[in-house]
Order: structure tokens, then sequence, then C-alpha cells
């Protein structure tokens, strides 16, 4: 297929869209350069296709096909792929290229050019949300059918599934395990989910509810859905005794009021307030997004409609009227416009020394370092650490442990460095880390108490020395036992909440949690000497609510992931915004190519999904 080894680059461009705070969506775009030539008398035909995988199964499914550009080492695909991103979840991405020798849907029968494997978060968390992957041809196999080649699907692990008849270079053209050429993967956010409408509405002559005054009105918002159901999106405030109110002027993202779709149909509920919640229906009506966006005008004041009333009476015209006085659309910035400009995520963890969680020695300790599998405290790491690290750049991350005692002279330390160099703490990768990890087992002495405050205020030191938004820190503490430094860590906490960093903590072992509930501050915001955090940065979770009882880790820890690391985009963007602070620019994307054969539709595939 491929005796010679060029350079080649695929740019597919992977757009995003939250579904509300958290998923987004992707599209890609991409532009092969240098693709091995397959064809004899012409220039290779590409095509590439996506796949994702399961969480739960690690089956790899096609997700699209791009269309296929005749004749050309150097295609500028047109056809974006649309995924749900999740910052807290690994997104495992698989993009086979091909040369296409016929219409036929069927793969098997077009020349495999080589693959590539990443997740979507290491294409968002690279410089400009652009990553660049080689392509290689790994193990392969005969079709029986057609002796063509055909990928071997890694399972996920890194380790390849065995094939009946793994062939050598001379079937494919290519050496399997090399290199043979590169992909360039861009992610985008897609603009209708970042904008936030901001609108205010009156009403005129309203039905009077109230036998001894006026009505206390109000607006109730829905969104319709794909089952003709309807979920509400917004509430007005009240307004008391009028029949002609004026609300306030309120914001919406756009993608709670319709979901992107600017013909949904919005519903408008109009009740008279009462106090012991059994509010009166006094009308509605309905529009759209694409009527509100016309602004104020004779075609955005609604007849308050109140079917029962017209059905009973001949006469009835309507219960009043609703006015838009004003809408207005902004971009809202996210969190990727962050990443994309540049912020990057400066990883830190903190692991408990403390003596209850058990002679490392023993089996039963929770640092026990068995042969066979990772302990709680390497699970957790690695679940987390994993997900975290391609939102930075250079991969060094610092690693502290609390409540050991030290050699040589045998002083308790809440806040000492895994690797053992206190001027730089930081280790290479999650590898790194764990390495530093079990060999401070093998050189402390597990003691005691169990305080946060010197590492949380170790993190909070480097953070205040970078406020600009270019970077953002993330502290991990995994600890077994009870805190014994409560008012300190709720001092450290508050004073943390107005700095850029977010706090997880994940309890492991079957010690009482009460404390981290606490801390965690969902229920009731933290406070420390009668100052209110300015932000809930905390995220606790305790890890024995994800021990998987039939073993299976790989699952119950991306569960984890998912629940610390959930919060983290809102927290981000919830410092930028108090701080006033605007994502950067991104950095300038490559020129593109020169003009390229016509394209024509990829074979049709039943596991295609149109975008």
């Amino acid at each position: 297929m491929h005796r010679r080894l060029l350079s080649n680059s695929v740019r597919a461009h992977l757009l995003r869209m939250p579904s509300y705070q958290k998923a987004t969506l992707i599209s890609g775009d991409r532009h092969p350069r240098n693709l091995l030539d397959k064809d004899m008398f012409s220039k290779s035909d590409p095509l590439c296709v996506m796949y994702t995988q399961g969480m739960e199964n690690k089956q790899w499914r096609e997700f699209g096909r791009t269309e296929v550009i005749d004749n050309t080492l150097n295609p500028d695909f047109v056809r974006k792929f649309i995924v749900d991103y999740f910052f807290e979840e690994k997104q495992n991405l698989r993009f086979d290229l091909y040369d296409v020798d016929s219409k036929s849907p069927d793969l098997s029968k077009h020349d495999f050019l080589g693959q590539a494997f990443c997740t979507l978060g290491e294409i968002v968390g690279s410089s400009g949300s652009r990553l660049e992957k080689p392509l290689t041809i790994g193990a392969f196999s005969l079709n029986s059918r057609t002796g063509k080649p055909m990928p071997a699907v890694s399972n996920g692990s890194g380790l390849w599934m065995e094939s009946s008849r793994v062939t050598g270079p001379e079937a494919s053209g290519g050496v399997p395990g090399k290199k043979c050429g590169t992909i360039i993967l861009s992610a985008e956010e897609l603009s209708n989910c970042r904008d936030v409408a901001t609108m205010q509405f009156c009403a005129n002559k309203l039905d009077k509810k109230d036998f001894f005054g006026k009505s206390d009105p109000f607006l109730v918002f829905y969104r319709s859905n794909e089952d003709g159901t309807f979920t509400i999106c917004h509430k007005t405030e009240v307004m008391k005794n009028t029949l002609n109110p004026v609300w306030q002027t309120f914001s919406i993202p756009v993608r709670a009021l319709c979901n992107g779709d600017y013909d949904r149909t919005i519903k408008v509920e109009v009740y008279d307030w009462d106090r012991d919640g059994s509010h009166d229906f006094i009308g509605e009506f309905t529009t759209s997004y694409r009527e509100l966006a016309r602004g104020q005008s004779q075609f955005n004041i609604y007849e308050v409609i109140n079917p029962k009333k017209k059905m009973k009476k001949k006469k009835y015209v309507n219960s009043g009227t609703v006015t838009l006085l004003s809408f207005a659309v902004e971009s809202e910035s996210t969190f990727l416009d962050y990443i994309k400009g540049g912020t990057q995520i400066n990883f830190t963890v903190a692991i408990d020394f403390t003596a209850s969680n058990g002679n490392p020695s023993q089996s039963t300790s929770l640092h026990y370092l068995s042969p066979y599998q990772l302990n709680a405290y390497a699970l957790a790491l690695t679940a987390v650490g994993e997900i975290i690290q391609h939102y930075d750049s250079d991969k060094m991350f610092p690693a502290l442990g609390f409540g050991a005692k030290l050699p040589p002279d045998g002083r308790v330390s809440h806040e000492f460095p895994l690797n053992g160099n206190q001027e730089n703490p930081s280790c290479c990768g999650i590898d790194g880390i764990l390495e530093a990890y079990h060999s401070s087992l093998r050189t402390v002495q597990l003691y005691g108490p169990t305080n946060f405050a010197p590492v949380v205020t170790h993190v909070a030191r480097n953070a205040a020395a970078v406020q600009d938004g270019s970077q953002y820190s993330v502290l991990l503490i995994i600890t077994d036992g009870v805190i014994s430094d409560m008012a300190q860590t709720k001092e450290a906490i508050v004073n943390a909440a107005k700095l850029p960093m977010s706090i997880i903590i994940v309890g492991v072992g079957q010690a009482e949690f009460d404390a981290m509930v606490e801390l965690d501050g969902d229920d009731v915001r933290i406070s420390s000497r009668g100052k209110l955090a300015e932000r809930d940065i905390v995220q606790f979770v305790p890890f024995r609510d994800y021990v998987d009882r039939t073993g299976n880790h790989v699952l119950s820890m991306a569960r984890l992931a998912r629940d610390v690391l959930a919060e983290i985009p809102d927290q981000l963007v919830s410092y930028m915004k108090a701080q006033g602070i605007r994502p950067r620019p991104p950095p300038p994307a490559p020129a593109q190519s020169a003009p390229q054969s016509p394209s024509r539709s990829a074979p049709e595939s039943p596991l295609h999904t149109e975008i």
C-alpha cells in the first residue's frame, strides 16, 4: 500500500456545543497533506472515518464519515462531525483514513491508509485547541473476502486485539506500528450555544384575579421538547397589585430557551401569585426565539388567552396583552474560549500519609502496593489525572504529602514533596507522580494528624502569583481520615476562593466524612470568622461510592472522575467573570491549502451518522 512514509496531515475540526453547561458539540473540517498514494495511474481518493468508544464495553462505533475527495494527496474535507464534549470524561476517539476505490460502503473494499487515536480532551487542551497526531499502521489483518488490509482495533488500554491473520508490510505497503503521516485535529465551539438573550416584558389590562385588589402577575417560560412536552426554563419576579406590570430585564442562555432551534415553540404562561402557592392561571401565549429576536415591534405584542374562558364566553377577546419591550443577544465566554485562548490548568496532588491508613506492608492498608492492582489512592489519582493532564502543556505536576515523619530526623510534615525535591516538587506526568508516591511509601513513616491547611495554602500561594487568567490551579487531596485542622482549613479555603483555583477531595476508606461535606459547600457556602467564601471551589466525593463489585475499575473510576471534575469548568469561568478577565484570542490557524479536486459523497453506510 505505501512503501514511502510521507509527511501527511489531516485537519479534523471538532466543534463543541454544551448541552446545557457541560455537553459540547464538535465538528470537523479535515485537511490531509501528502497522503500515501494508493492509485497506480492517479492519486488517492481519501476518506476519513471517525469512531467513538463506549465507556462500558469499550467497543468502537462508527460515528461519521467525511466526503471523498478525488485524486489528491492533500484533501480539504468540509463535512463536520458534531459530538458532545464533557470536560469531566475521558472520551476516546479514533480516526481511520482510506483511499476509496469504489462506491461500496464496505470499508474492507477500500485501501487503509492509517489511523490515529486520541481523546477529545487532548484536542481541546492543546494549544489553540489544535492537536497533531501521527498516523500509524497498527496491527492489521487481511479481509477474507477482499484480501485488503483492515485495521485491528485497540481495545482502549493500548493493547491490540489479536487477529487471525496479522500481515506484514508487503500486504499493505506500510510497516505496522510505523508512522505514515500526521493528522491535525482542532476543536471549535458552536456559536449558538454560548449566546445569552436579554429581554424585558410588560403587560397591559390583565384579568383581575384578587377579590380585594388587583392581580399579582408573573410570567413562566417553557421550552418545548421533541416529544411535545414542555420544560420550564425561566420564571419572572412577581409584580404586586397591578394589571399593567413591567417586569425586570432578565437574561437566559439561548440553549436553555430553545436548545439552539430558533423555530422551536416557546410557551409563556401568565399567573396571578397567591401566598398559599395555588397561583391563578390568567392565560398563555406562544412564540419562538426567531420571533423574539425581531425585538420590539408589532409582531411581539401577544394576546394572553385563557382557553377555558374562550370556550365559555362567546364575546371573549383576551385576558390582556404582553409586549416585548427589548431584546438583545450577546456571546458569553465559555470554558473552551479560555482553554483555546491559552489558559493552562495546573494540577497538584496531595496524598494523606497518616497512620490511620494502616501499615503499607500489610494487605489491609489503604497504601498497600499490590503487584496485581492499584490501591485506592493510585486509582483515584489516575482517574482524575488522566483527564486533567491534557490541559497542562508541560505535563509537570507538583505532588505533595502530608501527615508523615520524614527522614532523617523524624520531623512531622504536612507539606512535603513526594519526589524529595524541596525546590521543585513537580513530577513528570501521572506516571511520575505514581513513581514518587511509591518511593515515598518506602522512605517516610506514616504518622498524623490529618491537616489540610498547609497544602491548600501551598497551592493558593502559587495561584496568587499569576492572576491574569493564563493559569488556573486544581488541587486534588486524597485522604482517609477525619480532618484535624478544620478551622484553619476553612480559613484557607475562604482565602483561596478569591484566587484562580479549585479543590477536589476524594475520601478513601470507611471513615465518616461529614466534615468534608461541610467543606464542599453545595448546600451552605463555607465561611470563616464571619467571612463568606466568594465562590464554591470545593468538590468532595467518597471513594467507596464508586467501588464496582464486579471489579470493573475502569468504569467505576470513570464515574468518579466525572463527578469530581464536573464543576471545574463553571468554577473556572466564574472566577474569570468575577475578575473581568476575557479569553485571549486563540493562536492563528495554519494557512489553508490550494484549491483541490471536487468532492463526492462517501459511500452510503448503515452506521453513518448524518451531521
